[in-house]
């Protein structure tokens, strides 16, 4: 697995280089040689996961970072140059942006969903696009973070579930769409992760103890997963070891999304 990604740029995109899953797959591509292009709004936390990679292995002159909102198409073109310009190509793009709004469809405000939907899928769309020439030139590949949300439906996060569910679908397009010119498109699907996304969302402490809590019963497994585990799946996903793989929505979620209530 590790030859599969060795010399390879990749992007982490909108803050989750910083934190979380993203942060954890940047380690993770770093352990197997590969140059890094990380992205984040906060720098302060984009320079810890840089720390982590040196540590892992990335040589100081085979990472670097950029420093951005992702929404705007203009960020996104001088991203997509400065990583060209920098390493002279483009062989995987990791889009693992995501935010969680909370609300109803009576109640959700239509500031908050286009919020939603710029975030977790109009700025994956507009790095993807513009990705799409380089990664042709390589026969590279796209990994889309997406969620357990995407497949199954839950109360309270509509355009959550919304913007997973469409991630999903242009997943699948995208990937037949760019199969001729030998470039593959997947995604992951976590169920709950035990990162920072619920709580920047709003809940609590508290309630977000009672939630992992619940993970016992709601995941056959047993328990909530972590960014390394749905890191690895990425590094999968993005490895020749998967290069008969596209257009696929990779459930790491415990066994959440084939749970029912009985």
């Amino acid at each position: 697995m590790a030859s599969g990604v060795q010399s390879r740029s990749f992007i982490t995109l909108h803050r989750w280089a910083s934190s979380g899953i993203g942060a954890a797959t940047a380690v993770d591509f770093a352990r197997r040689g590969s140059w890094l292009a990380l992205c984040g709004r906060n720098k302060d936390n984009l320079a810890a996961t840089i720390s982590s990679c040196l540590e892992a292995g990335t040589p100081a002159d085979k990472v670097i970072t950029l420093i951005g909102d992702l929404t705007g198409k203009e960020v996104c073109q001088k991203t997509i140059s400065d990583v060209i310009g920098y390493f002279g190509r483009l062989d995987v793009l990791v889009n693992s942006a995501g935010i969680q709004v909370v609300g109803s469809i009576a109640d959700l405000a239509v500031e908050d969903y286009d919020r939603q939907m710029d975030i977790n899928v109009r700025s994956v769309f507009l790095l993807t696009q513009l990705a799409v020439p380089h990664l042709v030139k390589t026969k590279g590949n796209v990994v889309n973070v997406s969620s357990v949300a995407g497949l199954r439906s839950f109360p309270g996060i509509i355009a959550y579930n919304m913007s997973k569910a469409a991630l999903d679908q242009m997943t699948r397009c995208a990937a037949l769409e760019l199969a001729a010119q030998g470039v593959r498109v997947n995604a992951v699907n976590p169920g709950v992760i035990v990162t920072e996304i619920h709580k920047r969302a709003g809940m609590s402490e508290g309630d977000y103890a009672s939630f992992l809590e619940r993970c016992k019963t709601t995941h056959a497994l047993g328990r909530p997963g972590t960014p390394d585990e749905v890191a690895k799946s990425i590094v999968f996903l993005a490895s020749d070891d998967a290069s008969f793989i596209t257009g696929v929505t990779l459930s790491v979620d415990g066994g959440r999304a084939v749970m029912c209530p009985r």
